[in-house]
Order: C-alpha cells, then sequence, then structure tokens
C-alpha cells in the first residue's frame, strides 16, 4: 500500500440507529449496515475464526501491521461465563497512524484500527468497524488528512470485503 494509506450489531438499540440512518444515507446493500454512530457492520459468510484468519492475511499481504487478536469469548470462559464467539482484530499502518495523529493528537485513542468479528443469536457473523471518515468528523481532521482518510477507508473496504465474502 501506499505511504498514505490511512489507512450495527445486533439489538433494539442499533436497529433504530440503522434505520434512521437508512432515511439520510444513500441506499447500502442489505449485508452492510451504517450507523450513526460511525460504525460500519458486514455480513460474513464464514465462521468467526475463519474471518479473523481471513482478515488477519487480507491486512498483512498489504503491509499493514497486525498488533493484536482478543478473543472475547475466551476470556469470558476465563471467568465462567459464556459469550458467543466475538473476537477483535487490531491492526493498521503505524506510518498512516502517525499523520493523522500529527494532525490531531487524540485520534490515537481509537488507533489502531479494530475489527471486532462476532456470532448474532441466529448463527450468522458480522465484522463491525469504525468508519474512517467518522473519525475524521469525531476528532475534527484538517484537510491534511483527507487523502489518508479516504486511503484508509479504501483499504478497510477492500480488506473487510475479502475477509467476509472472499472478494
Amino acid at each position: 500500500m501506499p505511504d498514505a494509506w490511512a489507512t450495527g450489531s445486533s439489538g433494539a438499540t442499533e436497529r433504530r440507529i440503522a434505520a434512521r440512518a437508512d432515511r439520510t444515507r444513500p441506499v447500502v446493500p442489505s449485508w452492510i449496515t451504517v450507523s450513526d454512530a460511525g460504525l460500519i457492520t458486514l455480513r460474513s459468510g464464514f465462521s468467526v475464526a475463519a474471518t479473523i484468519d481471513r482478515l488477519t492475511g487480507a491486512v498483512t499481504s498489504r503491509g499493514m501491521t497486525v498488533f493484536a487478536m482478543i478473543d472475547h469469548a475466551a476470556n469470558a470462559v476465563e471467568v465462567g461465563m459464556e459469550l458467543r464467539p466475538t473476537q477483535l482484530l487490531i491492526f493498521g499502518n503505524p506510518r498512516a497512524g502517525t499523520l493523522l495523529m500529527r494532525d490531531q493528537q487524540s485520534v490515537g485513542l481509537d488507533l489502531p484500527l479494530r475489527t471486532l468479528v462476532w456470532e448474532d443469536e441466529a448463527g450468522d457473523v458480522w465484522a463491525t468497524y469504525d468508519d474512517p471518515h467518522w473519525l475524521a468528523t469525531r476528532y475534527a481532521l484538517g484537510q491534511t488528512s483527507g487523502g489518508a482518510v479516504d486511503a484508509m477507508a479504501a483499504a478497510l473496504s477492500v480488506v473487510l470485503a475479502e475477509a467476509t465474502s472472499g472478494g
């Protein structure tokens, strides 16, 4: 990737947010949800573990760094609780993240990038991540970050499509 790549969950509240968002946004495919909270959620055709493996491969093949993978379900078991499969991958490009933090250092609160892959009560698997354009608004990033944010959004779209559908 070039140096400039800067790159809903289930529940009643999220469905209300998504319904409200649908009135103000262009129509998106039914397998993608974009919420007012800046979350993009895609349906995966694979298990949680397989989706995380595919996402890991997609990001590393593009020169990004995987910083951590957290298995929330395994952590729940360790404290005697149950949780459907839920894993978080933390990844990114330090050069791109640094460009954004040089603009507004507080954006580091949401960097590196994260994708949560989770199984809902029906057994469907979803991948949820923050929309980089929403992050740019949240942190009032300036024009100097615009290209990096656009590249980040494009890269996320590609790696998530590859991880969730093979595309």
